[in-house]
């Protein structure tokens, strides 16, 4: 190579190395810094890209798994408001039980009475419990429904039953006749807006719906034997449990203004006795469809995923002592003041645990989904992030021995640069 003094080629040359040995050193630092072998989309565009995506997904995921996690707190709220309720109306069961039995006085009911209304007035307490200041089980958080009427189903009479039978004809579910006799009378009870209501009239030729049109005033109407019972509250059909034809009872009015509670039919001889037989399969409407006024959709939404409307909608009924047929929109209470109510509130408390405990059920589910729930979003969150940190974190043991690397190439070439630019004073000696 000429020598010459403008130029030092051999100095450039070193220089250009030096450059590109200190930015490799550079971003080696930077990764064993920050841990990371991508710091930005210049070190890998599209694994960036990527790495981010899937940055977003694991935010989101541990978002929803709290979302879960919150959501399932919320319904141990109403799940220990709602176990409460049932814990009262067991024991208003127990009270009304009591109150039934002749043993005790006029005073002894007015007391069992007091009690009960207590007790009805904590469910009302029960049902304005609140989370994070939303009320859950007073009917506010209801699913989207149509006003429903109540329908009660006595699946012990014999299927052939017909309204319009006669009362000395009625069978039970096995074919046997109920020995119902012309001189026996017929009671029924039932509540209605917290009041008790009995007749009773003698059964002679009586039907079943003149009786109960009779002895109900029209408030409750009731069908031939099928196994279609009627329409809810989203207009679904709702049939027997068993299939089978059974006769329906159904309130006159809709809502729960309209809902009547705990209806009884019971049957006496003419000596006072009462006919066991009859009594079992007369004495077995149960509520088939529950009384609701008419709503919109106010259910409760839980979001539980990472896109839209993947959501968790949870509808929560009133639990208020109202809707669960214990008290009357004047504040009257369920009487069991003497022998006659008492004996109808055990069929109205039997309906109201049989509502209380279907609301737990629902709760209950939900909490058991949100537990899975969780259990999924947190493997998804893992398994992201250990797929995300495939492509973006740094191997330590690699990268240290990168930057080990350029650094000594980095000194390499310093030192080079060094004799280099020496190289040119050499032809300093020609010119002497």
């Amino acid at each position: 190579m000429a020598m010459v003094v403008k130029n030092n080629m051999s100095a450039l040359s070193t220089l250009n190395t030096l450059n590109k040995n200190t930015n490799a050193l550079s971003k080696s630092l930077q990764k064993v810094s920050s841990g990371m072998k991508i710091n930005s989309a210049a070190d890998d565009a599209s694994g960036y890209a990527i790495s981010e995506r899937m940055r977003v997904q694991i935010r989101s995921l541990d978002q929803a798994n709290s979302n879960a996690q919150n959501g399932s707190s919320m319904m141990k709220v109403a799940e220990g408001a709602v176990s409460s309720t049932v814990e009262i109306l067991k024991t208003l069961k127990e009270k009304a039980v009591n109150a039934a039995n002749d043993t005790n006085t006029d005073a002894d009911h007015a007391t069992i009475q007091k009690e009960m209304d207590q007790s009805i007035d904590q469910i009302n307490d029960n049902a304005n419990v609140t989370f994070n200041g939303q009320y859950l089980v007073d009917g506010s958080k209801n699913k989207k429904t149509n006003a429903t009427t109540t329908a009660m189903t006595n699946q012990s009479l014999s299927t052939a039953t017909a309204s319009n039978a006669k009362l000395t004809d009625l069978a039970a579910r096995n074919g046997d006749s109920l020995n119902i006799h012309s001189t026996d009378t017929v009671t029924v009870s039932y509540v209605k807006d917290g009041k008790t209501v009995t007749s009773s009239m003698q059964v002679g030729t009586e039907t079943l719906d003149n009786v109960i049109k009779t002895l109900t005033g029209s408030n409750i109407t009731i069908t031939s034997a099928t196994s279609h019972i009627g329409v809810d509250g989203s207009s679904n059909s709702v049939n027997t449990a068993s299939g089978e034809s059974a006769i329906t009872i159904s309130s006159k009015a809709s809502g729960v203004d309209g809902q009547i509670a705990g209806f009884t039919m019971y049957i006496t001889d003419n000596k006072g006795n009462v006919n066991k037989s009859a009594n079992a399969a007369l004495d077995a409407f149960d509520e088939s469809i529950r009384a609701q006024n008419k709503s919109t959709d106010n259910s409760i939404v839980m979001q539980i995923g990472t896109k839209a409307g993947q959501s968790i909608n949870v509808g929560l009924t009133d639990m208020k002592a109202t809707a669960l047929g214990l008290q009357g929109k004047d504040g009257a209470t369920l009487s069991v003041g003497n022998q006659e109510n008492a004996n109808a509130a055990i069929n109205v408390l039997d309906s109201a645990i049989s509502k209380a405990l279907d609301q737990q059920t629902t709760i209950g589910a939900i909490e058991s989904r949100l537990e899975y729930t969780q259990s999924n979003l947190t493997t998804a969150s893992e398994n992201v992030t250990a797929a995300e940190s495939t492509i973006r974190d740094a191997d330590m043991a690699k990268e240290m021995t990168e930057y080990t690397k350029n650094n000594v190439l980095m000194q390499a070439a310093q030192s080079m640069l060094a004799q280099a630019n020496q190289s040119s004073s050499n032809v300093l000696s020609l010119l002497q």
